[in-house]
């Protein structure tokens, strides 16, 4: 699929008010990021491997009933830099984690009908729990939706401003009602660059399609957290250009991706 480069792009100004967004309210929201034909592409290539997923890991339900987790393979059409390096996310990304991010994660989350309401969790512990007190953002999760995002289809349910309070006193606050809870409702090629320490959880999904949402994480140069990685075929390797290596310098090369291992992620919530 041919890719052509965005005419438009957004201006550093721009730029500085989506990253003081996600600075202050733990989220921020890049509408029509990207063309539906590249989204509907991924979605196409997606779902056989959701099945694949669901036959060989789907008894673990370590995210809740109906609720799976999938690494995507860094290979064709999920390993394009169009996507994983565009300039715009890549410039919000380097304001809130420093320059020379690294790119840790490619994955998806999607309830199928059936799913539940998770519990209200963040994505990662502190880095100092004894501080009492949050440190600036250390890692991002980028989300994008293979379909749109509707009421009824499982929506992210997230608070703001929750990553900038201890986990415990954000909790107890969003289960009182002070900080008010917001259904995420995105349309396919929307993109959503949120900290990963926002108080959020999982709805459930009441339709009979599933709802496939791909994130793709970043962090701060050093920074390493083993239980999310990217296994690069050296086929793919060999084809990206040193910008993009240097992105993904971190993760393991292979010399193919052969038999696929289970998920190594399990524990999400904190």
């Amino acid at each position: 699929m041919v890719r052509v480069a965005k005419s438009w792009g957004m201006r550093a100004e721009h730029h500085d008010d989506l990253a003081e967004q996600v600075r202050r309210d733990g989220h921020c929201i890049l509408p029509s990021l990207f063309p539906k034909s590249l989204i509907t592409e991924w979605h196409r290539h997606f779902e056989p491997r959701l099945r694949s997923h669901i036959e060989r890991e789907g008894h673990a339900q370590n995210r809740g009933g109906a609720r799976y987790y999938v690494t995507l393979p860094f290979e064709p059409p999920f390993a394009d830099p169009f996507v994983f390096a565009d300039p715009d996310i890549l410039a919000i990304v380097d304001r809130l984690v420093g320059p020379d991010t690294v790119m840790c994660q490619l994955a998806t989350d999607t309830p199928l009908m059936g799913s539940d309401y998770q519990e209200w969790h963040r994505d990662a512990p502190p880095l100092f729990p004894e501080w009492g007190r949050e440190t600036p953002p250390f890692q991002l999760a980028v989300n994008v939706p293979l379909v749109d995002v509707t009421e009824r289809n499982g929506p992210l349910e997230t608070t703001r401003g929750t990553h900038l309070m201890p986990r415990d006193e954000a909790l107890e606050k969003v289960r009182r009602g002070e900080i008010p809870v917001e259904r995420v409702l995105m349309h396919a090629g929307d993109v959503m660059i949120r900290d990963v320490r926002t108080i959020h959880r999982g709805t459930p999904n009441r339709t009979e399609e599933s709802r496939p949402m791909v994130v793709i994480g970043y962090s701060r140069r050093w920074l390493h957290r083993p239980e999310v990685s990217i296994r690069i075929p050296r086929s793919t390797w060999d084809h990206l250009d040193e910008e993009h290596r240097h992105l993904l310098r971190f993760n393991q090369v292979v010399t193919e991706l052969g038999q696929e291992t289970g998920e190594v992620y399990q524990n999400f919530a904190y």
